[in-house]
């Protein structure tokens, strides 16, 4: 009678013990009593000590804001220590961008590795079922319930080995199944490490998120403040954008026409012509730390192997092959997280700020030399026309869906950034601008 009667137990945990609590009180609910009617005072209390822990996360929120507008407030007018925050803001939302995308990578892979071991647990039920079976013969009691807690079934196991227990055909069957069982404790125990990590890391970029926005405002308040008329200026280029049908001819109609993109131009002209004049071997990482500067740390030509891509992401297209619709690719395009921040990969001027036919959002800024880049597929930008942006500058932030026309034809299920170097007018290949790793990217 006790064989059919574990037989049932064991078949119940395997196929079906994942009934939770939650899933019990719903079941309790169906039918309401008078005395799980009314709120317990232990409810009561719980829900008392909730409201109290939400008290102090909004206090703590509002004073983290208070000191975040206090340490602003205390830049003034420091164009140097504003660049600075936010160049080293940004980069740090990069970094724990990549870090979050690699862990939910690990977890996908550990999640994928435990549901195999489930799997080939409950497809061996009847020998695991015999196994457990000897362990209650042998005076143990009830077993557990494998799949819902596997580590006492484990315990079960070792003990009866240790104890010797198992008669010997069983051993090395019963050693089969403690190896597994051991691996998927593992298994647990590692995915719940890597998800209280990723909850730390998602904390901390929405914290550095928050004051990087912050900054962004105040450093467009101050340029606002120096540029009275940017915002007809932005309004003529939108006007503007709409009479040239192709990249090339807004570039030109941009700085022929807007006061600011034509002073931007000539601004990297004359930039161009001091790298020219003062060239010398090759630049060092020395050459960019001059935060305060007002013009490209080095001329763009001479940037090679030096510059970091704008954002996170896998490269889905490169420069030359298809784009998708029939044509080819002038820029390469990058799938991205949603919400990702984007930053400057060179120096420059903004010379175009805004949407642009099937672009989406465009930004392109003037690199000095003859050299335009061009990024596009954002959902927001944070500059205007007229800026001068340094390497590694926050500048944009990715939406939830790809903007680019091009890129939406393919069914794109992420974001898509599409970047762009042209000199004189022409699309060039890009890579040989690319750092080849982290340790040589300019960071502004």
């Amino acid at each position: 009678m006790r064989a059919p009667i574990l037989n049932l137990l064991l078949i119940a945990s395997l196929a079906g013990a994942n009934v939770s609590g939650a899933g019990l009180a719903q079941a309790q609910t169906a039918t309401p009593t008078p005395q799980t009617a009314a709120i317990s005072p232990e409810a009561i209390k719980q829900r008392e000590q909730e409201l109290e822990t939400a008290r102090a996360k909004q206090k703590s929120a509002e004073e983290a804001q208070a000191k975040l507008k206090s340490e602003i407030a205390t830049l003034g007018q420091d164009r140097t220590q504003l660049n600075q925050q936010l160049i080293d803001t940004a980069a740090n939302v990069r970094t724990v961008e990549t870090k979050i995308s690699d862990a939910e990578a690990r977890l996908t892979a550990l999640n994928g590795r435990e549901q195999e071991m489930r799997t080939s647990l409950n497809s061996r039920r009847a020998d695991i079922v015999e196994v457990l079976a000897a362990l209650q013969r042998a005076g143990r009691r009830t077993p557990p319930a494998l799949l819902v807690r596997p580590e006492d079934a484990l315990q079960s196991l070792r003990t009866a080995m240790l104890l010797g227990a198992v008669v010997p055909e069983l051993r090395g069957r019963a050693e089969r199944l403690a190896g597994e069982l051991g691996e998927l404790v593992t298994l647990r125990k590692n995915i719940a490490a890597e998800r209280d990590q990723l909850a730390v890391d998602r904390d901390k970029v929405r914290n550095d998120q928050t004051r990087l926005a912050a900054l962004v405002d105040e450093r467009q308040r101050q340029q606002s403040a120096r540029e009275k008329d940017l915002d007809a200026e932005s309004s003529r280029a939108i006007a503007l954008s709409r009479q040239v049908g192709d990249l090339q001819g807004l570039i030109a109609k941009m700085e022929q026409d807007l006061k600011s993109a034509a002073k931007a131009a000539e601004a990297a002209k004359e930039a161009a012509n001091r790298a020219a004049a003062t060239a010398g071997g090759k630049p060092t990482a020395a050459a960019f730390k001059d935060r305060s500067r007002t013009s490209p740390a080095i001329a763009f030509a001479s940037a090679k192997g030096l510059l970091p891509l704008p954002v996170n992401g896998n490269k889905i297209r490169d420069f030359g092959g298809s784009d998708g619709s029939g044509g080819v690719q002038k820029g390469i395009s990058l799938a991205t997280r949603p919400g990702s921040q984007v930053t400057t990969p060179c120096d420059g001027w903004v010379v175009y700020s805004g949407p642009f036919r099937s672009y989406g959002q465009l930004l392109i800024l003037n690199a000095g030399g003859g050299y335009h880049v061009l990024i596009a597929g954002m959902e927001r930008i944070s500059v205007n026309i007229g800026q001068f942006v340094l390497t590694g500058e926050p500048v944009a932030v990715m939406g939830s869906t790809s903007q680019v026309a091009s890129i939406l034809a393919t069914n794109a299920s992420q974001p898509v950034l599409y970047v762009e170097f042209r000199k004189d007018g022409t699309p060039i290949d890009p890579g040989p601008w690319w750092a080849a790793n982290e340790g040589e990217k300019v960071r502004g």
